[in-house]
């Protein structure tokens, strides 16, 4: 009961959060987005796929439902976000740039749902109807 209890509230914690990322972007104007993306060296397009990933993985988060495969995702982008823009920064930044410390513990949340193998309500779900039907 108490891993339940700590998944759910780091599945809506990164939910909510990522959700807020990819909204923003939206928000903003991808196109401005992709043409920062594409300012760091990464090709422009990848912007809406980061995007639609935030967005939609973010619900897909709080419902519950691909908890595990979605915490990697997550994982993976913020590697790359941590490799390509703020780990010359460092930990905790350069002054002028911020550093990778909260990208870290995001990171660390997305991974930690993978490897537990986290379910969330929908996962539970689904898998108690597949389980009935054998």
């Amino acid at each position: 009961m108490n891993q339940y209890i700590g998944n759910l509230i780091i599945r809506i914690v990164l939910g909510v959060t990522f959700f807020a990322h990819g909204l923003a972007k939206f928000q903003s104007g991808i196109d401005n987005v992709a043409g920062w993306f594409t300012s760091i060296g990464l090709p422009g397009g990848l912007a809406y796929g980061v995007a639609t990933v935030e967005l939609v993985g973010g619900i897909l988060l709080i419902i519950g439902l691909g908890v595990r495969y979605v915490g990697l995702l997550f994982a993976l982008i913020l590697a790359a976000a941590i490799v390509k823009v703020n780990g010359a920064a460092g930990l905790l930044g350069d002054g002028k740039n911020p550093g990778y410390e909260l990208d870290l513990a995001l990171l660390s949340m997305g991974a930690y749902l993978f490897v537990v193998k986290a379910e969330g309500y929908v996962d539970r779900f689904l898998k108690e109807k597949v389980m009935k039907t054998k």
